[in-house]
């Protein structure tokens, strides 16, 4: 089984930062994809950014909303990404996701979508 643990949530001023971390850990023969994504109350959870493995390395992809603010990064040794969020807005509040794309080592043919159990962001003015 696999699990994804989200952490470093939390209430911050508008302006400030936070590191958000996940965590994948279970029977993992090799992650492809690792991502975050938010829901704030009363919308859809949408894309916040992702990170693909290649051959040389990552690509990775960002909302529009967040461009220049996010920076996400992976540790493959540690099965972990992290999500660095800086100059925070009002509009950032929301639970944000992790989601693993992954191939387990039962199921070395197979791609499973792992999620998170998310992590509160609140920004305040």
């Amino acid at each position: 089984q696999v699990q994804l643990v989200e952490s470093g949530g939390g209430l911050v001023q508008a302006g400030g930062s936070l590191r958000l971390s996940c965590a994948a850990s279970g029977n993992i023969l090799k992650i492809n994809v690792m991502g975050w994504y938010r829901q704030a109350p009363g919308k859809q959870r949408e894309l916040v950014a992702t990170a693909t493995s290649t051959t040389s390395g990552h690509t990775t992809n960002y909302a529009d909303s967040v461009k220049g603010r996010f920076t996400i990064s992976r540790d493959n040794a540690k099965n972990t990404v992290y999500l660095q969020m800086n100059s925070l807005e009002r509009e950032d509040t929301a639970v944000y996701y992790c989601k693993a794309i992954l191939k387990i080592t039962t199921s070395p043919d197979i791609s499973y979508m792992y999620w998170g159990q998310g992590t509160q962001v609140t920004v305040s003015s």
